[in-house]
């Protein structure tokens, strides 16, 4: 087998659960797959191993079999305690994969977890600043940029992520040079990334020319050399937090809340929907979340400003 799907050859429908599990992570690693999701997988299957009898094949391991161990998993393993929605939908996920990995290469005659059901978890509705509190923030944090000691990262910052809604991670790699002021109509971001498996999330998000005028006030200030916001995450946490205490909000402004009120701006505004999930940077398939979360703070919340 090619090496792109680990070394399969000593693979077989005779060979116990370790030694596929130990293939299919070297597998998974090839595909850049991050340590912590070969973490959760390995971990996943480890569990399943622990579960079946020491002389289980591969290739004898039954749909049944894969039910009992998801129903043992579900109820607490005996402990008590149940399995979180969101734990037990990423073990279905694991050993889905895992088995059709398997399948696919030709190591076992069949899949036995393809007629397992796959259990989706939607997580809470995001919370999201209303019109007025967008109105109230921003008001809030352009006055703290003309205080007699002025500050002019508050609104540098809250103001670009209402923008772009860029993650926190995102806005804390931003260089001066991913910032293009070329074209004074049309200034943009440029989100990038360092490493290659997640190159595929790089993207051009639009600026206003009133954002980039005021950035230039924030730079005359603080003079960055290279990164754009050269602060701790904490600090740039902090700095959100005194805006929402400078405009009396009872929300406290986060990273994820701008994120989710950029994307409802632009929903309720009538942007195609595929631009705002590449504007996000997300795949097609985390969109289907996205969207289903989008219409529901669509009905629950004023509209845009």
């Amino acid at each position: 087998m090619s090496s792109a799907n680990g070394n399969l050859s000593f693979i077989d429908k005779n060979t116990s659960l370790q030694p596929a599990i130990q293939t299919w992570k070297i597998y998974l690693r090839d595909q850049n797959k991050s340590m912590y999701t070969v973490k959760a997988f390995e971990g996943d299957l480890k569990l399943l191993s622990s579960f079946l009898p020491a002389d289980k094949t591969i290739g004898n391991i039954t749909t049944n079999e894969l039910q009992h161990f998801l129903d043992w998993v579900n109820n607490g393993r005996g402990k008590g305690v149940p399995c979180s929605p969101k734990s037990l939908s990423r073990r279905i996920t694991t050993i889905k994969s895992f088995f059709n990995w398997l399948f696919v290469n030709g190591r076992i005659p069949s899949d036995p977890a393809e007629k397992i059901l796959q259990k989706s978890v939607i997580s809470p509705v995001p919370e999201v600043l209303t019109d007025d509190e967008q109105i109230l923030a921003l008001a809030a944090a352009a006055e703290m940029s003309e205080q007699e000691n002025p500050d002019t990262r508050p609104y540098a910052l809250f103001k670009l992520l209402l923008e772009t809604g860029i993650k926190k991670s995102e806005c804390l790699n931003i260089r001066l040079q991913h910032i293009d002021e070329s074209d004074p109509q049309n200034p943009f971001l440029f989100v990038r990334y360092t490493e290659a498996k997640d190159r595929n999330k790089e993207r051009k998000i639009p600026l206003t020319p009133a954002w980039v005028q005021f950035y230039k006030r924030y730079l005359a200030q603080y003079k960055p050399e290279d990164i754009v916001f050269p602060w701790s995450p904490r600090r740039l946490e902090y700095i959100l937090e005194d805006i929402s205490k400078a405009a009396h909000l009872e929300k406290h402004i986060s990273f994820s809340m701008c994120r989710w009120t950029c994307a409802l701006n632009a929903f309720r505004k009538g942007v195609e929907h595929d631009l705002i999930r590449q504007r996000l940077g997300i795949s097609k398939i985390q969109w289907r979340e996205i969207d289903m979360k989008l219409q529901q703070l669509d009905k629950t919340t004023g509209a845009s400003i």
